[in-house]
Order: structure tokens, then sequence, then C-alpha cells
């Protein structure tokens, strides 16, 4: 076999390659999914869902690599625990099942691996899932960078549900929950030791709660996704490109608070790219939409929810945003990262 990646361009992995940007899609498209095709991993989705006895299940895999390993907000084992949860929840699932694998570097300290460990615990049990089964393995000291986490879940779909990036309609309303770029610049500002008055700390949560509360207004929610790697940009770029629909997104109605902002200007980032760990996106059908949004403010992590756009016939595939003085322009997806290790 030869390696269908373009390896006179690209001869070694960089870090873009793991940011959620255009090389990361190029990595998975042309050496990962032409290897292992089949028609549950062609659906790009947060998770595989498969049936098994007339059951819906999802499952669903990631890992953890973010550094620091604690930042305000979170840590390393929230994350991982959140983040697995969030990726069955975004497939419609109610979360039951996780296991965990630790990659340990020699010479790591025992008190910040019960630290996570405790994190983990403390994080599953307020989501109401089980950690069931694991493995561990430790790597030369100078080998690793103290702990990489992996966690895969398994959860329930329930009947009526059928929530897929291919389904996102023209008329769909767009809604966030929230003021996005938040994870991502918690990350960062521990990182580049920036001080501003309040501290901004990670959006980290497990969002299943929320999404069951959604689907009881409406089953007809067409997708769901949560903007990690990539941030918001990256997510509506997929999701275009599963779709071949158009999306549009006005600017002055997506919510940012000062201190991301600020933050996000003295670092020279663009927010639309920062990853988010407590945010979701829902494409949901127009007659649906002011049922969703009544419950989504009725729910804690749904408070400042917000539509920030709409699915449209016009350029197919793109996503478009109307800028604050009425311009309109391209919201492509990066070639890699703006911030590599932030989860």
């Amino acid at each position: 076999m030869t390696c269908p990646m373009p390896i006179s361009q690209y001869p070694q992995v960089l870090m873009a390659h793991g940011g959620g940007g255009r090389l990361m899609q190029q990595l998975i498209e042309t050496m990962f999914l032409s290897a292992f095709a089949n028609p549950l991993s062609e659906e790009r989705h947060d998770g595989a869902i498969i049936e098994v006895g007339g059951q819906r299940l999802a499952f669903t895999t990631d890992s953890y690599v973010v550094r620091p390993l604690f930042f305000p907000g979170g840590d390393i084992g929230t994350l991982a625990i959140n983040g697995t949860v969030n990726d069955l929840a975004m497939c419609g699932a109610r979360p039951l099942y996780l296991s965990v694998g630790f990659i340990l570097e020699e010479g790591f300290p025992m008190q910040d691996l019960w630290r996570v460990v405790l994190s983990m615990q403390e994080a599953a049990k307020k989501a109401g899932v089980v950690l069931v089964t694991g493995d561990t393995k430790v790597v030369d000291r100078g080998k690793g960078d103290k702990i990489f986490v992996n966690t895969s879940g398994v959860g329930i779909i329930d009947p009526g549900i059928d929530i897929n990036p291919k389904r996102a309609a023209v008329g769909d309303t767009i809604i966030i929950n929230g003021p996005m770029a938040v994870h991502g610049m918690a990350i960062m500002s521990v990182r580049e030791g920036l001080e501003f008055e309040t501290q901004i700390e990670s959006d980290t949560a497990a969002l299943h709660d929320l999404v069951a509360a959604m689907l009881k207004a409406s089953k007809n929610i067409h997708v769901l996704r949560d903007p990690t790697r990539g941030g918001i940009a990256s997510a509506l770029n997929e999701i275009a490109g599963s779709a071949k629909v158009g999306i549009l997104i006005h600017e002055e109605k997506i919510p940012i608070s000062e201190e991301v902002k600020g933050a996000c200007e003295i670092l020279g980032l663009d927010p639309l790219y920062v990853a988010n760990e407590g945010k979701l996106l829902a494409f949901v059908p127009p007659e649906d939409a002011e049922r969703v949004l009544a419950a989504m403010k009725a729910h804690p992590l749904g408070k400042d929810v917000a539509i920030i756009g709409e699915v449209v016939s016009d350029h197919p595939g793109f996503v478009m945003m109307r800028t604050r003085i009425g311009g309109t322009r391209v919201v492509d997806m990066l070639s890699g990262e703006q911030l590599p290790r932030i989860c």
C-alpha cells in the first residue's frame, strides 16, 4: 500500500495535524478514513451510532493532552469526563458508561495523579456516568509529558431522535448556549501569565442535561456539535461541508465576554477559532426554535443562549459572516489551530 498523504509536502506529523483545522481534516480524510473506511465512520459525527439488539447506542472516544494540566475552572481530569459525555450528548444519547486510559511519564508526582483521579471521580458523579474499565501505561522519563488521558463512552439514543451533521437544512436556526472562546483563553491566560480584573475560567461542563431539556422541547433538532478544537468556525465549516449547505452567521449576535475579547486582542487571536469545552451549537427548524430557546434559557448552562445565524441556500459548503459594519466575509477553516495542546 502507498500512503495517500502528500508526503513530499508533509513528511512528518505537524502540531497542526491535531489542531482541528484543515490539516487535521486532510489527515483524517486521506489517511485514516481511506484505511478504515466503513459506513459508520463516514458519518463524521461526534461518535458512532450503532444498533445492538434493536437499541441504538452512541460510542465515542477522545484523548486529552492539555497543557497546563491544571487551569482555572478545571483540569485534565474534568476535561476528559466532560468532553466524552458531551460527544455522546451531541449524538442525542444519554451517557451511561466510560472507560479511562492513563499514559503516565515516569517521575509524575503521585499527588498530582491523585488530584486528577479525584477530579474525574467528581465529574463522573456529577454527570451521572460510571467509569467501568480502564488501562494504565508508564513511559520513560522524558518520553511523555507528565500525563495523557483517553476516555471512551457509551450511551443510549431514545427512539425518535435523529441528530446528524448531514441533516442541517436550509432555514435552520443556529443557536449557541453561551459566550464563546472561554476555555481556550482560560488556558492561554495561564500560559502567558495574563491577569485581568476578573479571572477567565474554563467553561468545561457536561452538557447532556441541557441537551435532554432541548430534546424534551423538540425531538426534531437536526444537528448538535460542541465546538472544541478549532472553535465555532471549524465546527460550522465541518457541518456546512457534511450537509452541503451554506451557513450565515452574524458577528453582532455572537456572545463573547469582554475579558475574553480583550485577551484575544492582546494575543492577536480570532475568538471564532478558539476552543470551547462547555458550549454547543444547535441547528433547529425555525418552527421549533422558540421552544428550544425557552428550554435552554431555563437551564443554568443555557441562560446566555443566543441565535447566531441560519442555514441558507447560497454558497453551499461555505460559512459566511455578516460583520458589524454591514460587510460579509468568508469564515474559512484554519490550516492548523491558533492554540496547540488546548484539550
